[in-house]
């Protein structure tokens, strides 16, 4: 289950480390740190890390037997994370996440409903105020906006 999970990881790193490289600038035209400075310098850390604990996860000599229920999960948050990536294009990036954590923390922490709404609410909110209001960087723009 770890390995799986590690795999999934290293391909979102991959991807963002991709995204990174392709599409961000590493310097200015004045020679200064552009907008893909930090993305390239956090998607490079990303994928070492993610490749060392999996090369660690696959050296254990002792390997647990893995049930197939549990794969349910795993498949489940694939299926969410794909379908977040859609609700960003439709929604935005605040709608989005707040519909991602929300059905994301209802899944995995079902015993406290409370907290989940919480988190899955004053997550997006503080990302949104950071991002929206204090650094001047737009959050993904919606295909449909919501009134809200």
């Amino acid at each position: 289950m770890r390995v799986a999970f590690f795999v999934v990881l290293l391909a979102g790193a991959i991807f963002y480390s991709y995204v990174a490289y392709a599409d961000l600038n590493f310097l200015t035209r004045t020679g200064r740190p552009g907008p893909g400075f930090f993305p390239r310098l956090i998607g490079t850390a990303a994928i070492i890390f993610t490749l060392w604990t999996l090369i660690e996860e696959l050296r254990k000599a002792e390997r647990e037997r893995t049930d197939p229920r549990k794969w349910k999960d795993v498949v489940i948050l694939m299926a969410l994370a794909c379908s977040y990536a859609v609700l960003l294009k439709l929604f935005g990036g605040f709608v989005a996440t707040v519909i991602f954590l929300g059905a994301t923390l209802m899944l995995l922490n079902r015993a406290q409903p409370i907290k989940n709404v919480l988190v899955a609410t004053l997550v997006p909110s503080g990302v949104y105020l950071l991002f929206d209001r204090v650094l001047n960087a737009n959050m993904p723009p919606a295909l449909f906006e919501l009134p809200i």
